[in-house]
């Protein structure tokens, strides 16, 4: 199965390792994503997600959220959801 775009890194703070996630797609806490960029690509499970500094466990389509990452990424890197 072909795996799912879910939407766009929008923002990194590399201090805390948030990156800021526009869906275009639901998300979930526990999903499996991958985020690709020019230069990298790497795959992690989404451990938590934020709406305006709250916890939540699922965010929709058109939502931004903050997700922390196990790696750097960049403005402009796809995020996909792997089936």
């Amino acid at each position: 199965m072909a795996d799912t775009k879910v939407g766009r890194i929008t923002h990194y703070f590399d201090k805390i390792g948030v990156a800021v996630l526009e869906l275009t797609d639901k998300l979930a806490v526990g999903d499996q994503i991958k985020i690709s960029g020019h230069d990298h690509e790497f795959t992690m499970t989404v451990n938590s997600m934020q709406v305006e500094h709250q916890p939540i466990q699922e965010a929709q389509k058109g939502q931004v959220v903050g997700l922390k990452v196990d790696q750097e990424v960049k403005e402009g890197d796809e995020v996909y959801k792997v089936e």
